[in-house]
């Protein structure tokens, strides 16, 4: 049986935004121990039922081999994300917004608050924004006091810069 061809996805081949805070890192890192502790277990298992023969029919085999390759897999993509990390330096109170910024902005009234971190953190609803969004691509090198336009399709909202930590 041929395994049918499907082109990739628009977001399939995006590369990884190396920028990471060190809280993604120790995250990352404790990750990556799971699962190097999983995989001995995993690769015993395959072992085990390789023993039982025939392949072709050896359904717990290949849900076994499965679950190997998903390790392995995990394990691969955490490597190399942690092997090209780039540390964001969260320093606290300077004069101009840079990655890792905690910036506190006024618009329309009211005050927000943004975190700008790299985008494998990004969480929008919990003021955590990437570096690479609409927003961060304004606030990046201003300072506070300067006001900066974010043209929608029908209006234009303007944020005033409060407070960088």
């Amino acid at each position: 049986m041929q395994t049918p061809y499907r082109k990739a996805g628009k977001y399939a081949l995006q590369a990884n935004d190396p920028y990471l805070s060190q809280d993604k890192i120790f995250e990352l890192q404790r990750e990556l121990e799971k699962l190097l502790k999983k995989r001995p277990q995993a690769t015993s298992e395959v072992s085990r039922l390789a023993e039982l023969g025939d392949f072709s029919e050896n359904v717990e085999y290949q849900l076994a081999k499965g679950k190997l390759r998903g390790i392995n897999g995990a394990i691969s993509k955490i490597q190399v994300q942690l092997n090209s990390a780039i540390l964001i330096d969260q320093k606290g109170e300077s004069a101009t917004i840079d990655l890792g910024s905690v910036v506190t902005v006024k618009v329309n009234g009211k005050e927000k608050q943004y975190e700008i971190l790299g985008s494998s953190e990004s969480k929008p609803e919990k003021g955590i924004i990437s570096h690479n969004s609409p927003i961060a691509q304004l606030l990046l090198g201003k300072k506070v006091g300067d006001r900066v336009s974010l043209k929608l399709k029908d209006k234009s909202v303007e944020y005033e810069i409060v407070k960088v930590n």
